[in-house]
């Protein structure tokens, strides 16, 4: 069966087997190629825009991608593998990494590098292959991916190595001979290329070339070439270069026995191999003569130690004078950092100065250090550092040894001060982190859940392997419900009798933290949510945005939290539980109280501005004044609007419930009234539903009469949307109980508006009509007048008067365009195509289903699009297309699937005729 695939190695491309498939221009392959490199990663929205259009994009940006992500998503749905799945803050690519060639090279270039020449020749090769012109090919100018090239120069590098192994001398002459003089200062091309002429016969050959580069860095850099090239320079000059490749030893002359202190390894190590070919293309620049500094950051427990010392013991045999490794003790439970002097010591040790010739001063021991490793081939692994200024003097002069350094800060000082490459670790991706637990307690069912329950960080990982492993009482069964349990999850993961476990080490990094960050870091813990911004945590603390960025900022640079996205602050799943635990411990009742209250307050003010932004608000609840304007998050338009709405969702539900649970009433039913709003563009009925009904007790319990009215309304807008039995004529006969005798002129219509809506669709249309014309009639403003008329209509529709329907239905869209209700406006041509379609008009019924296709596209009104393809298929075949209404019909299927599960088999009905 054919296989999509990506092509990003040349002009960005989709191919489902070896046929393209169309995508679109620059914009939809530039959004493609971006999400692509990152597998299975998020990709923010703020980040795509940047990416596609640098420091200038258009106002509509975000609107051109939420339609570039519509767009690629309809192109992907007819194809087997890949998703474009929208997750909160931006989007995600749900595919096989081996589908796309970026990630194929690295594949082959980390199995070439523990393979025979022979295999590895053939495996570069391969990975050559998948170049088709330059990367990224077609997409805008302001999209840049530097590391494919260095992954090309890697991977060309590695494949000339191995046929230099192999002999292929007389190939690699024509070869590379161009690529050097094209490109003199090539250094490590150029060395290759002396070796294949020197052992093809060709001496003077090599040393003439030799000449050339050296002329060439003279004059272009001021310097001679690098100490690789000059070692091989003096073995072709005494004609003494081996058969076999070799490496230049430290200073010239013969090998000098190799320093090695590195600790032992894990014996496998799980995944990571995106980072292992990261650091393998660092190798290669410093075997090119390029200074290099790597730092390996991430949260406690990560795994960072792990990966490098790993990864370290794979490459040893590139770096011929040695390894020297030193643990920093920069975050030691027990111990204080290490100061310079003393791992200086340790260094010079190691490198044969005798105890009595170590120097006193610190100074003294930096120069003697540096002399002594000036010109040396070797890796440096500097793990655990806390400071810049704690590696800084143990950093070495030569651009020939590598230096790696691990630490849970990120380090920024070394990358402004000594371009160092930070990289920073994740969690394993899950596939991975059952192999780690496999690794320690053998297979088992229950290990995909142990897995995500651990949140797939090695540490907890491990522990939780370590325990099953220990005793044949303990089951997979006991610990699962004993990590399920949030109360008792970082206790059970722990070893007894060890000092390792989750909690100590996040609580050393919480420990070092600078007074005003900790106590930011405390309040987290009192926050409801998932992610957090500088703007609710502004709100909670009572400081500006600014100062609230800056903390949530260092938060994020000891890793303890990660900026996923401008402003989006993501910590990790036991990273929460350990705020939870440590607000408990260190915070009083009153002060996690009064950061609840903040935290409503905020998301009642910013939930009031988006629903406003999203349409014409039908209540009089009104949150304006609760926040100043420079607190609140910017939201302009619907898109922005939309955009939090659904970054924010899984917070509101959490506060929502932390509310509920402080019986905080009031504010309960006010919030989950204010969220309903976004049922228009996520249609979830289970959270809807939960949502009302938590509103309506919490009005009851307040005795708040309104409360309880518009929080029935609310669930009967649900009961109407999703068809529920008896479309919520309960609820709204409630509510017009309830609000019988009231002055409220907004409420009175509302209630006549579900009342007649819910009589409609219960066959009741002369009283349904009855009710809506009151409604229309007596409606306090244009929002609830439109909704009338188009409510009206519906119920004419039902009881056969279609004229009657239509000139209604056209009043009401009249106003939804007037008011630029984007929503009201498809529901409005949805219900005109029908009206027309029940008319006999077919041009006008596909006029009107098509306008609102293409709008709810744009505004991705998900569970909309899917009841319009519907429509447009009813249309079609009328009109005798039966093609077309299959393909629509399809496409409701599909998305009736995601969203209206209940009533995909009325769809599949209609689409089985049409077969």
């Amino acid at each position: 069966m054919a296989q999509t695939r990506l092509q990003l190695l040349g002009p960005v491309q989709l191919f489902h087997g070896d046929e393209p498939v169309p995508i679109g221009g620059p914009g939809v392959r530039g959004l493609l190629a971006l999400l692509a490199l990152r597998p299975g990663k998020v990709v923010g929205l703020d980040e795509i825009i940047d990416a596609l259009w640098g420091h200038d994009p258009p106002a509509t940006a975000r609107t051109i991608v939420h339609g570039n992500v519509s767009h690629l998503r309809r192109v992907l749905r007819d194809l087997d593998g890949p998703r474009i799945l929208t997750t909160p803050p931006g989007y995600r690519l749900d595919v096989d990494p081996e589908r796309i060639d970026v990630h194929r090279a690295r594949t082959l270039l980390d199995r070439a590098s523990v393979a025979t020449p022979e295999v590895a020749a053939v495996l570069l090769a391969e990975a050559l292959a998948l170049w088709q012109g330059p990367a990224l090919g077609g997409v805008p100018d302001s999209l840049r991916a530097p590391e494919l090239e260095d992954l090309r120069r890697a991977v060309h590098g590695a494949r000339v190595d191995a046929d230099l192994e192999l002999g292929r001398h007389a190939e690699l002459i024509v070869e590379l001979s161009p690529i050097v003089r094209a490109d003199p200062l090539a250094e490590r091309t150029a060395g290759q290329l002396m070796r294949a002429l020197y052992h093809a016969g060709r001496r003077g050959d090599a040393l003439e070339l030799y000449r050339t580069v050296s002329r060439a860095t003279l004059r272009t850099l001021g310097v001679e070439p690098g100490a690789e090239l000059r070692w091989l320079h003096e073995r072709v000059l005494n004609d003494d270069l081996p058969a076999r490749d070799v490496v230049a030893p430290a200073g010239g002359g013969e090998p000098a026995k190799a320093i090695s202190q590195l600790p032992a390894a894990v014996p496998s190590l799980a995944g990571r191999a995106e980072e292992l070919a990261w650091l393998d293309g660092l190798v290669t620049r410093a075997e090119a003569g390029q200074t290099t500094i790597a730092v390996v950051t991430g949260t406690a427990g990560v795994g960072k130690s792990t990966l490098v010392v790993w990864w370290a013991h794979r490459v040893a045999s590139r770096f011929p004078d040695g390894v020297l490794f030193a643990s920093l003790r920069g975050f030691d439970a027990h111990h204080p950092p290490l100061e310079p002097a003393e791992l200086l010591t340790q260094f010079l040790l190691g490198l044969g100065v005798e105890t009595a010739k170590v120097p006193e001063l610190l100074h003294e021991r930096v120069a003697l250090y540096r002399s002594l490793i000036a010109g040396r081939r070797m890796l440096v692994l500097l793990d655990d550092a806390r400071t810049a200024e704690q590696v800084r003097p143990l950093l070495p002069p030569s651009a020939r040894t590598m230096t790696v350094v691990t630490s849970r800060s990120r380090l920024d000082g070394l990358a402004v001060s000594n371009a160092a490459q930070q990289r920073v670790l994740g969690t394993l991706a899950p596939d991975d982190a059952v192999a780690l637990i496999e690794e320690l307690a053998g297979p088992a069912s229950l290990n995909h859940a142990l897995a995500r329950l651990c949140g797939y960080l090695p540490l907890a990982l491990r522990i939780a392997g370590a325990r099953l492993s220990a005793g044949a009482q303990r089951t997979a069964e006991e610990l699962v419900d004993e990590l399920g349990n949030e109360r008792t999850r970082l206790a059970g993961l722990q070893v007894y009798g060890a000092d390792d476990s989750v909690r100590a080490a996040f609580d050393v990094s919480f420990r070092g933290l600078p007074g005003e960050v900790a106590e930011t870091f405390l309040q987290l813990g009192a926050v409801p949510g998932v992610l957090v911004g500088p703007h609710v945590m502004a709100a909670v603390g009572q400081i500006t945005v600014a100062e609230a960025r800056r903390r949530l900022r260092a938060l994020a640079a000891h890793n303890l939290i990660a900026e996923t996205e401008r402003d989006v602050f993501v910590p990790h799943d036991l990273v929460w539980l350990y705020l939870r635990e440590l607000a408990e411990q260190e915070l009083t009742d009153k002060e996690r109280d009064e950061a609840l209250g903040w935290t409503v307050r905020y998301y009642q003010a910013v939930a009031d501005r988006a629903r406003r932004r999203l349409g014409r608000v039908a209540d009089p609840l009104d949150f304006s004044g609760v926040l100043t304007e420079d607190a609140m998050p910017p939201l302009p338009g619907f898109a922005e609007a939309h955009a939090w709405f659904a970054a924010e969702w899984p917070n509101l539900l959490a506060v929502l419930d932390a509310a509920d649970a402080a019986g905080r009433h009031d504010d309960v039913w006010r919030l989950a009234r204010l969220a309903h709003t976004y049922r228009v563009a996520c249609p979830l009925l289970d959270e809807w539903t939960r949502m009302a009904d938590l509103g309506v007790a919490a009005a009851e319990a307040a005795g708040d009469v309104a409360g309880q009215c518009w929080l029935r309304l609310a669930r009967c807008e649900i009961a109407l949307a999703f068809e529920l039995p008896g479309f919520g004529l309960a609820d709204a006969e409630r509510a017009a109980e309830l609000s019988a005798g009231r002055p409220d002129g907004w409420l009175r219509t509302s209630v006549d508006l579900h009342l007649g809506r819910a009589l409609s669709r219960l066959g009741e249309h002369e009283k349904a009509i009855e009710r809506l014309a009151e409604a229309v009639a007596n409606a306090p403003d244009v929002t609830l007048r439109g909704q009338a008329l188009s409510s009206c209509a519906q119920a004419e529709k039902r009881a056969g008067r279609l004229a009657d329907a239509i000139a209604h239905q056209r009043a009401g869209l009249r106003i939804d365009r007037e008011l630029g209700d984007d929503d009201q406006v498809v529901v409005s041509l949805d219900k005109l195509a029908e009206l027309s379609l029940r008319a006999g008009d077919l041009e006008a019924a596909e006029r009107y289903a098509w306008e609102a296709i293409d709008l709810a596209i744009s505004r991705e009104f998900v569970a909309r699009e899917g009841t319009l393809r519907l429509t447009l298929g009813r249309v079609l075949r009328a009109r005798g297309d039966i093609d077309g209404a299959r393909e629509q019909l399809s496409l409701s299927v599909r998305i009736y699937e995601r969203v209206h599960p209940k009533l995909v088999g009325e769809v599949r009905t209609e689409l089985a005729d049409l077969q």
